[in-house]
């Protein structure tokens, strides 16, 4: 297998396909507007919407550094990455995020698999391309199950679970 079908196997298994963990996909199945704006306990915590917000926040700065283009947002702090967009438990504005990350995340899947083994070497802009992406499939993984988590603590998540 090559490095480049490598990282296309786990892009698959990060957002769609379940392998050891369930895809931020499955995470996200079903979250209505208001279970994404619930927020825990906790001064530290976070909405599953602010969490989206900033998975799309990176995924997206990632797809204009592998098409070459300027990323037209910006955040002072990863904490301002965390805003979501729109008004809390608004139907509309959480699906029109729900349809962000759907396609930034198949926009940069056609991407890599434009790749040739030698852009992947290429810096975005300091770091090779192979290693931004891991980076954030890591990046989803890791707060997939903070997702996951704040659906267990609500009661959204279901109990049982079929996989693999």
């Amino acid at each position: 297998m090559s490095r480049k079908e490598l990282l296309l196997q786990n892009w698959m298994y990060t957002y769609e396909q379940e392998d050891w963990y369930p895809p931020l996909r499955d995470a996200l199945a079903g979250v209505t507007a208001a279970q994404a704006s619930w927020r825990p306990t906790g001064e530290a915590a976070n909405t599953i919407w602010e969490t989206v917000s900033h998975l799309l926040f990176f995924k997206e700065r990632l797809l204009h550094r592998l098409l070459g283009t300027e990323f037209p947002l910006s955040a002072e702090t990863n904490d301002d990455t965390f805003v979501p967009s729109g008004g809390a438990a608004d139907e509309e504005a959480w699906e029109k995020t729900m349809q962000r990350m759907e396609d930034v995340h198949r926009q940069i899947q056609e991407k890599l698999a434009s790749l040739s083994e030698h852009d992947l070497d290429q810096a975005l802009p300091s770091i090779p391309a192979s290693q931004s992406v891991m980076s954030i499939m890591l990046h989803d993984a890791f707060h997939t199950g903070q997702i996951i988590q704040i659906r267990k603590l609500q009661g959204s998540w279901p109990a049982k679970r079929t996989f693999l």
